[in-house]
């Protein structure tokens, strides 16, 4: 017998027995009509006949029905409770509806990353994992039962009633578990194709050891809220769950699921039925923010701010000017609370001094952007969805533009991998947010339509893998048209730190044509992310280095089409090679002063074919580069800096960002790639007007073909690319480069902007080549709902190895952006539970 059926019995054996019982000694105390008493406080009396009794209608409100006895009364109190759970929708107010939709947002993420999650387990822990899983959760099962008997033995009045609740979660757990299962018919992992389609003949949704294990933890930890009982409870119900995953008995969204049911059904039987003269801890409504004391922003869950927004411009021109001091430029994005926390620091220091209007006007369209956030610091719920923006962009490009920026160059740059090619392109998109409590959800959904892209020559092709050191493989794309998730996470937040998973984009370093790092330049990735928001000090470091901030990634790349294994000499591919290789990377930023920031990172590219993803070889990736089959992968090294001159801090901001591959830092290195670049953020007797300029530099080498270590890679020859595009700067290999910018704003939501781009690849790398790009952009808020934004570039460009004349594209955009003021209704005056 499997024993996901046992508990079928222990529900069959929980209601028959509540059917008959013994009378306990002593009797309950009756109300005047002789009737049990539904007064809080009452004595327990768990055996013996009684009459059926009409429950009120209100069973979740704290103690209303303390009469816990074995019988009618029980089953009385299961279908009450059923009744609650699958109804009670039809009276939920705001905030509940809110709680379901984040967890149903939630939810949904963890379903579409299922499979990928279940096959990262270890064939060795699949074993130990589902014994684990299987004692732990008897083990709170029993711990009911033993509770409940020893507590009628010794007439412990308290322990015998969080046996009795516990089982009665049990029993309200094991029955929704069951219906559900029913319902969803999903396979496990080992079933099928272990993709964990639903309605295809299975009982993995939910995981029912998960909502056993939960639904116990819950009414024991708070019958008896000492430390050492809630981490002996709610520990053992997050080994269960955590072990339901690695033994591969449930997928990651099955566990979870049925962890929150165990958990919420826990918590409604023991509100409505407990004793509190018994003892035991308060299990009131939640609040997302103290009724007794300050707001906690560190505790408080926000999305993140796209890096493509207005907002980091922004920013940006009032920490250069002087007016923000704790803004972290090398660490982007930054959650929409932490924005907020910025632009209340400005508004600080501008009443000290301030640059007149065009500071006043700044401050006031940051503020109005972030009125919510500001209001939940000073105490509002943090409770709400939002549609944060409707866009639609058509682009049109006329001329043959170039999109292997891993090869050649990129006619558009840093815009999340969108697909492009001659003609007409367009994106249609949508983004929305939700917060509750620490918990936060972003989604970003696109229609997307490209046209066809042709292959290359052959003798390109060939040329190509020569290079790189692969086979021919034609570049040729059919056209796209497809719905697409370009970006969508799920986050809690606790104590600065906060723990996101989902398809994310970073910004690690602080110039503006792309850190050589982490960009968005390629299609995001799905990572799972420990993001430190806010600057904290550490002890005695930061009395030398200042505040730190700091972000932990690991993710999964995509479109990896070859892995070379330099022990047997053995090529794999064309084609997605399986696994994929994994992504990691660590940046950590520091202030020693108000005009200076520095920042180290890493990342490293490790496991797939010929290398398991173990810990052995994850941790490896932090301090080793050995060659052959110990060979753990591509290692990036960084450090950047930023630096507000004292005497012009006004007029001028320095900076560079600087990488080397397979070395611990670029510092001394006689081989990194270098970015420079200067900032100002107004030029004299000119207010409005804005200037930066960048230069990047990719040295040739002669430990490997030219262009080969820089983004390039010995093992996976697809190089430090997600779908093809680079992940860091559009510079590329055995490159060099600069981009200009000069800005003009009427006002802080409506400027023009003239900008220029310059790529140069040596000759001694596919025959080098040649682009430039003259481009004009201007954004215009036309309401307070409605923007539009328009693009033209001129790009002249000349790579031999693609077509021995001059080419040259111009390339027209045109987006509309609508910002709606959708926000969920607040239930009318009094209906709040």
């Amino acid at each position: 017998m499997r024993f996901h059926s046992v508990w079928r019995w222990v529900l069959v054996v929980v209601l028959a027995s509540a059917v008959g019982g013994k009378a306990q000694t002593g009797a309950a105390k009756s109300s005047a009509s002789g009737g049990p008493s539904l007064q809080p406080g009452a004595p327990a009396s768990y055996f013996g006949a009684v009459k059926p009794v009409h429950w009120p209608a209100d069973l979740l409100a704290p103690g209303a029905d303390p009469e816990n006895r074995v019988g009618m009364p029980l089953v009385e109190h299961v279908a009450s409770d059923q009744k609650q759970f699958w109804f009670g929708a039809a009276h939920w107010d705001r905030e509940k509806a809110m709680h379901f939709a984040s967890f149903a947002t939630f939810t949904g993420m963890l379903i579409a990353s299922d499979s990928w999650m279940s096959r990262q387990v270890p064939a060795s822990h699949i074993a130990t994992s589902r014994s684990l899983s299987n004692y732990g959760t008897y083990s709170l099962a029993a711990a009911s039962g033993g509770a409940f008997l020893f507590g009628h033995m010794t007439h412990n009045d308290h322990l015998q009633e969080s046996g009795f609740l516990s089982g009665e979660a049990i029993a309200n757990s094991l029955a929704v578990a069951y219906l559900l299962n029913g319902i969803t018919r999903r396979p496990r992992p080992y079933e099928g194709n272990g993709n964990g389609q639903f309605f295809r003949g299975g009982t993995s949704f939910p995981s029912e050891h998960s909502a056993v294990a939960w639904s116990v933890a819950s009414v024991l930890a708070h019958e008896y809220p000492g430390p050492m009982s809630k981490f002996l409870a709610y520990g053992l119900a997050t080994a269960v769950t955590l072990t339901r995953v690695t033994g591969k008995e449930h997928f990651p969204s099955d566990a979870v699921v049925g962890s929150a049911l165990g958990w919420y059904l826990g918590r409604q039987v023991y509100r409505a039925h407990h004793d509190p003269e018994l003892g035991g801890a308060p299990w009131g409504k939640l609040h997302f923010v103290s009724e007794a004391g300050p707001p906690r922003p560190e505790n408080m869950g926000s999305p993140y701010v796209p890096l493509d927004s207005w907002v980091y411009p922004a920013l940006e021109r009032l920490a250069a000017l002087g007016y923000i001091h704790t803004g972290y430029l090398g660490l982007r994005p930054w959650t929409r609370m932490e924005c907020s926390r910025l632009v209340q620091e400005a508004d600080d220091n501008a009443r000290y001094e301030s640059d007149g209007e065009e500071t006043s006007a700044l401050l006031r369209a940051l503020e109005n952007e972030f009125q919510q956030e500001a209001a939940r610091r000073d105490g509002a719920p943090n409770l709400g969805a939002r549609v944060d923006s409707i866009y639609t962009r058509v682009t049109s490009i006329s001329g043959t533009p170039l999109t292997d920026g891993y090869h050649f160059g990129q006619t558009l740059v840093n815009d999340y991998g969108r697909p492009y090619a001659e003609g007409f392109n367009d994106v249609t998109g949508m983004s929305a947010s939700a917060v509750a409590g620490p918990f936060s959800v972003y989604l970003r959904g696109e229609y997307q339509r490209a046209p066809a892209l042709a292959a290359y020559p052959t003798d390109t092709l060939q040329a190509i893998a020569v290079a790189d050191g692969t086979l021919p493989v034609s570049n040729a794309r059919a056209p796209i048209d497809r719905l697409h998730l370009l970006e969508g996470s799920i986050a809690f937040q606790y104590h600065n730190l906060r723990f996101s998973f989902g398809k994310q984009s970073l910004w690690l370093g602080t110039g503006e044509s792309g850190p050589l790092l982490f960009s968005d330049n390629a299609e995001p990735v799905v990572m799972f992310r420990i993001d430190k928001v806010s600057p904290t000090r550490i002890p005695l470091l930061s009395r030398l280095f200042g505040p730190e901030r700091s972000e932990y990634f690991i993710g999964q790349l995509a479109g990896t089409q070859f892995e070379y294994n330099d022990v047997n000499n053995t090529l794999l591919g064309p084609g997605n090679i399986t696994p994929q290789p994994f992504l990691q990377g660590y940046k950590s930023s520091f202030k020693p002063t108000d005009n200076f920031e520095f920042g180290m990172g890493f990342t490293a590219e490790f496991a797939g074919p010929g290398l398991p993803f173990t810990w052995g070889n994850f941790l490896r990736t932090f301090y080793s580069h050995t060659s052959g089959s110990n060979n753990p992968g591509k290692r990036i090294s960084e450090v950047d800096f930023n630096y507000r001159v004292p005497g012009l801090r006004k007029w001028l901001t320095i900076y560079n960002d600087a990488m080397v591959v397979d070395e611990f830092s670029p510092i001394g290195s006689s081989r990194a790639v270098v970015n420079p670049g200067i900032y100002m953020p107004q030029i004299p007797k000119l207010p409005r007007t804005e200037f930066r300029a960048e230069g990047i530099h990719d040295p040739l080498t002669n430990e490997f073909p030219p262009g080969f270590v820089y983004y390039g890679s010995r093992r996976y020859r697809s190089g430090y690319t997600n779908q093809g595009d680079l992940l860091g700067s559009w510079v590329g290999r055995a490159g060099r480069g600069a981009q200009a910018w000069l800005t003009y704003s009427f006002s802080p939501r409506n400027r023009i902007q003239l900008g220029y781009r310059l790529q140069e690849v040596s000759k001694d790398f596919l025959g080098g080549g040649r682009l430039a790009d003259y481009s004009a952009r201007g954004e215009f808020k036309l309401s307070s709902t409605l923007a539009v934004s328009g693009f033209l570039q001129y790009e002249p460009w000349r790579f031999p190895a693609l077509t021995p004349t001059p080419q040259a594209n111009v390339t027209a955009s045109v987006q509309l952006t609508f910002y709606p003021k959708w926000r969920p209704r607040k239930s009318p005056a009094g209906n709040n539970q």
